[in-house]
């Protein structure tokens, strides 16, 4: 029978006593190896995670809600009547006649008593830009 070595000494047949070489304690006297809690540092990742993501939605929904109202009042003053070429830069005044249709004119709405809409330049890609507007939603 071998000498038996006991189980709290650290012994290797090829590199023998190497207890001072190793990462991790070797000895019953050695500080004790804990498993760090990562369910705090996830939990906290997550919560920042997720508010990042709150926030770029909310950013995202605020830009197509602004778009969709562009879109609309663009669909409603290339619908309504006006009976001249819109020149780029220059400010219209869409208005809605007694019957419900829209129009649009060059006259202030100062300068006479119609349903004023509101008033829209015509940008270089011929999308029509609110200036001013009654009502925000139509």
């Amino acid at each position: 029978m071998k000498n038996k070595i006991p189980d709290n000494v650290v012994f290797n047949e090829e590199e023998g006593y190497n207890a001072s070489m190793l990462a991790y304690p070797t000895n019953v006297g050695a500080p004790v190896i804990k498993i760090d809690n990562i369910l705090d540092w996830k939990s906290v990742g997550i919560r920042k995670v997720n508010k990042e993501f709150e926030s770029k939605f909310n950013e995202l929904k605020a830009e197509y809600e602004k778009l969709m109202q562009e879109y609309e009042w663009n669909e409603i003053i290339y619908n309504s009547k006006y009976s001249f070429e819109p020149i780029i830069g220059e400010t219209y005044h869409l208005y809605q006649s007694n019957d419900g249709t829209h129009f649009l004119s060059l006259i202030d709405p100062s300068q006479w008593n119609k349903e004023y809409i509101g008033s829209f330049n015509l940008n270089s890609d011929k999308k029509w830009i609110q200036i001013n507007s009654k009502k925000d939603n139509f």
